[in-house]
């Protein structure tokens, strides 16, 4: 199909298009709520974890963006494939089962439902509520993404423009009358003292570094079906559409953690992020704001299940194409709707070890990408990198799980080893063996080059 699409120069309002669809690729169920709990959070001290949060939710995502550019990739195998095909596999998978059915696709719809949907109906009702709406809204982003040449201009040009529209309203109405003055409220105790380390470890919540790299798959193929189909000019388009709507991002979750600091002049701390959002928005405009926050929630959370379960498709029909893509599409979404029963609770807590492990490795293989051209791409750095990532990685994943995994004997032994290693109560323990690996990668490549030198010997490395 993209062999007959015709090449041309993007005019201004194409990247305005493209720009709007990464960005509603990007921003879904969490990167509405987990900046707003993390502003009750940190309270007074709400600026370091922003920064911090920052960090994870941005920059991070960004660079996951370049990553795929600077490589000329087409997806996350792509990204992996320096480590052999066996792990490129492994890893895509790992990437798309979390962000995908098993995590991240559902909770769009949940987060959807708990925070726009769920305060219209009694307690009583809400199960059989969460199933008809969750069956209703993954039928909806089958429906939106089953065409691949459309997804652009029905997300760029139509829902996300919508969901800007509500969310400036819902700003303009808190910040012309704040709740409190955002310094003068009250951090908790892991926020007073470690906000920056506390916001950095809030930001893989959002699960955007691993999209980044998940969603290249649909990034680029909207790309090529805008005619651009060379690798270096796509590349270059990508990136430069992918740095405005990553920096508007930025600048909403600013918007957010700040809302979410002054909302403690008003309210408690909440159990999560849909909570004070329903407060917040409940308090400055009523019912109508309710129907406001639920058409809002549902239209940004909508976007990112279309891109998500594209990508799934997108990706599973390129590596294992004994099945077409339209039935890799119902496969993610009826995977989603019943992993979206589940409960918005359940879904975070059991991700959120998952986050643990797979986050530091897509961190090592972001970074590695980008440098790649430094080293050639080869192997060896790859292999010494992602080693001595993956042992720290695998301490704080078991950390994580709930205290049936965590707090059994098994996970207290994990500890016990875990507290050895730097950084290891901030949750960074990953980064100081990254960081040797690195170290001894980059002394086996030079090595290997001073052989190829001396004897005509080519480096090992993954093209």
């Amino acid at each position: 199909m993209l062999n007959r699409v015709q090449k041309r120069n993007l005019t201004k309002r194409d990247y305005v298009t493209l720009s709007s669809m990464i960005f509603a690729l990007f921003f879904g169920a969490g990167n509405l709520i987990f900046p707003l709990h993390l502003g009750q959070l940190a309270g007074g001290h709400w600026g370091i974890a922003a920064a911090g949060f920052l960090i994870t939710a941005v920059v991070l995502p960004l660079l996951s963006v370049l990553a795929v550019c600077v490589t000329k990739s087409k997806g996350v195998y792509d990204i992996g494939k320096p480590l052999g095909a066996t792990f490129a596999v492994v890893f895509m998978v790992l990437i798309h089962f979390t962000i995908g059915p098993f995590f991240g696709t559902p909770r769009t719809a949940t987060v959807s439902f708990t925070v726009g949907l769920a305060p219209f109906f009694p307690a009583k009702y809400q199960s059989l509520a969460l199933l008809l709406f969750s069956a209703a809204f993954f039928g909806l982003a089958y429906y939106l993404s089953v065409e691949q040449s459309k997804i652009m201009a029905r997300v760029g040009k139509l829902l996300n423009p919508l969901f800007l529209l509500l969310l400036v309203a819902i700003f303009a109405v808190a910040f012309s009358s704040p709740l409190a003055h955002a310094g003068s409220t009250s951090a908790t105790a892991a926020y007073q003292t470690a906000g920056f380390t506390n916001g950095f470890l809030q930001g893989y919540n959002t699960m955007d570094a691993l999209a980044g790299l998940a969603l290249g798959v649909t990034i680029v193929t909207a790309v090529n079906f805008m005619g651009q189909t060379d690798p270096n000019k796509a590349a270059w388009v990508t990136a430069r559409a992918g740095f405005f709507s990553m920096a508007f991002e930025g600048l909403i979750y600013v918007l957010l953690i700040l809302l979410g600091a002054q909302s403690l002049g008003q309210f408690k701390l909440s159990d999560n992020g849909g909570v004070a959002f329903d407060q917040i928005v409940n308090h400055y405009m009523g019912n109508v704001g309710q129907a406001i926050l639920a058409v809002l929630i549902i239209t940004t959370c909508l976007t990112t299940a279309i891109g998500l379960v594209a990508a799934f498709a997108q990706d599973f029909h390129k590596h294992f194409g004994f099945l077409s893509y339209k039935a890799w599409l119902r496969i993610t979404c009826l995977a989603s709707f019943l992993t979206a029963n589940v409960g918005l609770n359940q879904i975070i807590a059991w991700s959120t070890p998952i986050l643990m492990f797979l986050y530091p490795l897509a961190m090592a293989l972001i970074f590695l990408s980008i440098l790649s051209p430094l080293f050639h791409k080869s192997s060896v750095v790859y292999v010494w990198v992602v080693v001595f990532t993956v042992v720290p990685a695998v301490f704080d994943m078991v950390a994580a799980f709930p205290a049936v995994v965590s707090q059994s004997t098994f996970g207290q032994a994990m500890a016990h080893v875990q507290s050895f290693l730097p950084l290891a109560s901030s949750g960074m323990d990953w980064l100081v063996p990254a960081l040797v690996g690195a170290v001894f990668g980059t002394a086996h490549y030079l090595l290997l080059q001073r052989a190829k030198t001396s004897t005509g010997m080519e480096v090992p490395m993954k093209r």
